[in-house]
């Protein structure tokens, strides 16, 4: 079985390595960015503890169980996420986080003008303009996501939907 069984046709990691460097040198100045290579949960450990946003944008419709999104929210960081997978339930507008895109179905396109457009309208001024509301989110987040998504729900699902079919 394939490492990576539902990885997008013709996907090259030296081309993806050498664009997201190119990405980087550009935005360097202007954005901090980091490529990590061999991500694992001890890099994803020191992530979540020190991130405001979780920034998720998976083609659609290959969006795998969103754990580091759930992990994320947990810990009171606001997603930023494609409406795939998990964040489609999860995802009150404005208040467990945001939505990119329409829906799932929307092209890269029309997801990166999404993106930027959010982010520049309502994510970052509201960062560093209502840090009140922002904490608000945060808690929203924990309270709404941590409830809902955990093993508890998870065992549930693969007992009735699964197991017991």
């Amino acid at each position: 079985m394939s490492k990576h069984p539902r990885r997008a046709p013709n996907y090259d990691r030296k081309l993806a390595r050498r664009i997201t460097l190119e990405v980087i040198r550009q935005l360097r100045g202007k954005v901090t960015c980091v490529f990590l290579p061999n991500y694992n949960m001890e890099i994803a450990r020191n992530l979540v503890a020190g991130a405001d946003v979780w920034l998720n944008t998976p083609l659609p419709p290959l969006e795998a169980s969103g754990t580091s999104g759930m992990k994320a929210a947990l810990n009171g960081v606001l997603n930023l996420s494609v409406m795939d997978g998990w964040w489609v339930e999860a995802c009150i507008e404005n208040v467990t986080g945001w939505s990119i895109g329409l829906d799932r179905d929307s092209g890269s396109d029309a997801h990166g003008e999404s993106l930027h457009e959010k982010l520049a309208g309502t994510v970052l001024p509201l960062y560093y303009k209502e840090p009140e509301r922002w904490r608000w989110m945060m808690k929203q987040a924990i309270g709404n996501i941590a409830c809902y998504f955990n093993s508890q729900r998870m065992m549930r699902r693969y007992a009735t939907e699964a197991y017991l079919r």
